[in-house]
């Protein structure tokens, strides 16, 4: 099986809803929530052109194996759930990508894919110009994988958030029924810092 990275596109937000049901469970996006979420990660149009910072990991079929759904700066301002400290940052929201959600299938679990799925963002982030990134990790993921995947990033952690998705109405892959127990971790990520490491190795 052969899989490729590509950015979002319109034509998959259909098949993006089931896929998320069974990533995360039932009734985390709505459909119109899907739709929503291509318009927000594109980019605020420079010389009238938008990028999309939002990407898709599938097969020669085109059927979805991975999502990293990530909004560029102007265009967002709070995540799916309650808690945030922009005062605790070190750029301003307006300067600050959101990490919405990765999933990956269990087929490809634990073979780097959510990395490269995380960093095909990071990069157009840089292009267009955003000096951070912030998310909210999943505290009680499997042995705690979703905080120390983005930890081996370069995140790091700015609070907790203790049931920060109690407001969202489905079914989740942990708790079940709703309401959601589950603790969020914030998180954040300094580009800027990685495009300093970059300019010093380059000039060794």
């Amino acid at each position: 099986m052969k899989l490729r990275i590509i950015p979002l596109e319109q034509t998959a937000l259909g098949r993006l809803k089931k896929f998320t049901d069974q990533s995360i469970g039932d009734g985390y996006y709505s459909e119109l929530e899907i739709k929503e979420i291509f318009e927000k990660s594109l980019s605020i149009p420079i010389d009238g052109i938008s990028t999309m910072c939002s990407f898709l990991l599938v097969d020669e079929m085109d059927e979805i194996f991975g999502v990293r759904f990530t909004y560029p700066p102007g265009r967002w301002s709070r995540g799916k759930g309650e808690g945030l400290n922009p005062n605790k940052w070190p750029y301003d929201i307006n300067e600050t990508a959101y990490f919405q959600s990765l999933f990956l299938s269990p087929k490809i679990q634990g073979k780097g894919w959510g990395s490269k799925l995380s960093m095909a963002s990071i990069e157009v982030l840089k292009k267009i110009g955003a000096r951070g990134v912030v998310c909210h990790s999943w505290k009680e993921s499997p042995f705690n994988s979703s905080t120390k995947y983005l930890e081996k990033m370069g995140f790091v952690k700015i609070a907790e958030h203790p049931l920060y998705w109690q407001h969202v109405n489905y079914n989740c892959t942990r708790c079940l029924k709703p309401p959601c127990q589950c603790t969020a971790v914030e998180m954040y990520l300094n580009l800027e810092n990685q495009k300093n490491r970059s300019a010093d190795q380059e000039s060794r």
